[in-house]
């Protein structure tokens, strides 16, 4: 009997018949399966000698895809552990584990699609071409340059989009072909020679040294100030492991970070990174995995996802910006792949590093246990000096469109000093609220339990929870007289740096004026470069870039987080903050960081700017041991939503039932209580809180629960999700 793992949402294995004739295949290989009326991709487990279906219904697999495993029982060991644990179904675990491409039954060594010019097409007359049919002129002479092998067709797509409906007439003319080829293999070798690393100082020694004494498991936090030279100490631990001809396998937050993460690491180490990311066409996302799987990628560079990308001899785990809670998958399977690349390593018994500025209280706390091992890199590398931080006090200086006088004439001062300012508002838009001046009504989401976003550029209100778009209105709704903006934007602080810095370049950076492919690569080149003098952008400034002429740092709007209703809220406050802040003076110029705020004297500002993070992480620590909130207790959150509320509710009742009936009393049951946003994208949200401070209590009742929660008729009105030490609770 085969045990197979198939991407459906029901968390149990389904037992097979192999393919009748020929080999069975062995565990981590995929075959075809009837699966109802349709045939899916199912991957074996485990082989087993019985099961508990009668011997008429278990039916055979159809054929088998893989004569020898795709993933080897490394990989299926982690993908056990992690069905075993949030616990999500296993077949959904296996899908995030698999490109798309071979999810879909395709080869691991697929053909594709690719467009090349014929001899014809090569001697043809360009210049007449060119002035007939530009478009035509253009294709044809980007597929000569591309060589005789030709052209991907998926790459053709991102750097012609219309090539197809202008190739037409060329194919007719006998200028190109069509053929099908084997994708191109990863090439290891980057062309470009290592650099000379630079001297060490006596922190990064010492951090290097305690990294460098054993090739075992062992879980290390580099605490580093930013600036310090974190990425050094990384690499020159890389450049060990790929010495021994063993992989290195680094987690990055985001794409953004990306580019410039994989030229440094070229440039240093004198190699091609493999990088996976959901921004790669499903060839070039195949074509990294299987160099990873293969051994013939070194060094691999990936989001979250990458986590489960196999690797034939793993030497090293590293994961940057731990903090992040890019980390954390939110939606459908949901998993921490910081906390995965932790038990990924000890399974593999190799070193994980885990890097940060601001780390999180729950890595801290398992340093002052004793768990892991805290390397600190306290000063800036090169003699660089930190940043100055002061505050603004909006009560005594007011803001207009979000810009006080103390911080226009910082920007000035700075400017004029030939340094550039990065003006930092976590907030995108021009205003977050629409309101009438007469009669107070709010411009609201019809299909949200939220307010909809002024984006004045292209004159529309528009809801950031569930992406709905109307025209901007000109007069209220309710009364038909004026409405205006309220509060401050990024477009809206755009617009009045512009007017008060006529002859400056600005730029603007968030996720609105960066849409287009490539465009975030190009703005942050742009700033490193010194070609902009002002920044202005939301978070997707803030994290590990380093912008040269950059000295002033200005926290438009820093009261956002000072009094959230979420238990992290002071934690992530200060991440952010700090995170932004290291950004300002990063070479031989000291920075400056000014924050605006309207609660000056509240003691979170004096325990941040007086003691550093160190002091806010000591004090939350405390405060979340009397409180009794994590990193000392383990949480879960189960949400259900669906468009009536009492079926989300009632949904919830029968889970919260079913766990103060089995568990004891060392698991709290909070709620089902509305969600604080209780209408997103026309469904109505609840959530249950478990909460126990013994971690295999919390599992043991969720194992039982869900297949539970699979079997009630309410689950066909509700999606639901059980989401195991949630980052999120509001």
């Amino acid at each position: 009997i085969l045990k197979l793992a198939i991407n459906v949402p029901l968390s149990r294995e389904f037992d097979y018949l192999p393919p009748p004739g020929g080999a069975i295949p062995m565990p981590g290989c995929r075959v075809w399966a009837p699966f109802g009326r349709r045939r899916q991709v199912g991957i074996v487990l485990a082989h087993a000698d019985g099961s508990t279906l009668a011997a008429d219904k278990i039916r055979a697999c159809s054929d088998t895809i893989d004569e020898t495993p795709l993933l080897s029982t490394a990989e299926l060991r982690l993908i056990r552990f992690t069905s075993d644990y949030d616990p999500p179904p296993i077949g959904e675990v296996v899908a995030a584990a698999l490109p798309v491409l071979l999810r879909q039954g395709r080869s691991l060594h697929p053909t594709v699609e690719t467009i090349a010019a014929t001899a014809n097409g090569e001697s043809a007359d360009a210049e007449t071409l060119a002035r007939r049919a530009p478009k035509q002129a253009e294709l044809l002479e980007f597929l000569i340059d591309s060589g005789g092998a030709g052209c991907e067709a998926d790459r053709l797509t991102e750097e012609l989009p219309n090539w197809r409906r202008v190739a037409k007439p060329l194919f007719e003319k006998g200028y190109l072909e069509r053929f099908d080829a084997r994708a191109a293999d990863f090439d290891e070798q980057s062309g470009v020679a290592a650099v000379e690393p630079p001297s060490l100082n006596d922190d990064q020694q010492n951090a290097l040294s305690a990294l460098r004494s054993s090739d075992e498991f062992a879980a290390f936090l580099l605490d580093g100030v930013t600036g310090s030279g974190k990425t050094e100490v990384y690499l020159a631990r890389m450049d060990d492991m790929i010495r021994q001809h063993k992989q290195v396998l680094v987690l990055a937050p985001e794409i953004g970070l990306t580019p410039q993460l994989v030229a440094r690491l070229r440039r240093r180490l004198g190699i091609e990174p493999a990088v996976l990311h959901s921004g790669l066409s499903d060839i070039e996302r195949l074509s990294a995995w299987r160099a990873a799987r293969s051994g013939a990628a070194r060094l691999v560079v990936g989001t979250r996802s990458s986590i489960f990308t196999p690797l034939k001899n793993p030497g090293l785990i590293i994961v940057d910006e731990e903090h992040d809670h890019s980390f954390k998958q939110q939606e459908g399977l949901r998993y921490s792949a910081r906390d995965l690349a932790i038990v990924r390593a000890k399974q593999l018994d190799i070193p994980v590093i885990l890097g940060s500025a601001t780390p999180t209280l729950e890595i801290l706390q398992h340093c002052v246990e004793g768990r892991y091992q805290h390397l600190s890199l306290p000063a800036r590398a090169g003699g660089a000096r930190p940043p100055t931080m002061r505050l603004v006090d909006l009560l005594r200086s007011p803001a207009t469109d979000g810009l006080s006088e103390p911080l226009a004439e910082a920007i000035q001062r700075h400017l004029g000093a030939g340094g550039q300012a990065l003006i930092f508002l976590n907030r995108r838009g021009f205003a977050p609220t629409l309101i009438c001046g007469s009669c107070g009504h709010i411009a609201g989401c019809h299909r949200c339990d939220s307010r909809l976003t002024v984006h004045a550029r292209s004159n529309e209100l528009r809801c950031h929870h569930c992406g709905a778009s109307r025209k901007l209105d000109e007069t209220c709704v309710e009364c038909g007289n004026a409405v205006r903006p309220l509060g401050e934007g990024t477009e809206r602080l755009e617009e009045a740096l512009r007017a008060r810095f006529k002859d400056q370049v600005i730029m603007r950076v968030d996720s609105d004026s960066t849409q287009r492919k490539g465009a975030i690569e190009e703005v942050l080149d742009q700033a490193k470069q010194g070609h902009a003098d002002i920044l202005v952008g939301t978070q997707m400034l803030s994290k590990g870039h380093h912008f040269p002429k950059l000295t002033l740092v200005g926290v438009v709007n820093a009261d956002q987080g000072l009094f959230g209703t979420d238990f992290r809220s002071g934690e992530r406050m200060a991440q952010s903050i700090l995170q932004v802040a290291g950004r300002a003076g990063r070479e031989n110029r000291q920075g400056e960081v000014l924050i605006q705020t309207a609660f000056a004297e509240h003691s979170f500002w004096q325990t941040l700017i007086g003691g550093g993070y160190e002091e806010v992480a000591e004090k939350a620590l405390a405060e979340r041991r009397l409180t009794g909130w994590p990193p000392f207790t383990r949480l879960a959150l189960i949400r259900a939503a669906a468009h009536d509320r009492k079926d989300a509710l009632e949904f919830l009742e029968v889970a919260r039932d079913f766990v103060v009936r089995t568990a004891d009393d060392t698991l709290r049951v909070l709620g089902p209580v509305d969600a604080p946003m209780a209408r997103k994208a026309g469904r109505y949200r609840a959530q249950l809180l478990l909460q126990s401070s013994q971690r295999k209590v919390l599992h043991a009742v969720l194992g039982r629960l869900r297949p539970l929660l699979e079997e009630q008729k309410k689950s066909r009105k509700v999606r639901w999700s059980i989401d195991v030490d949630p980052i999120e609770l509001f």
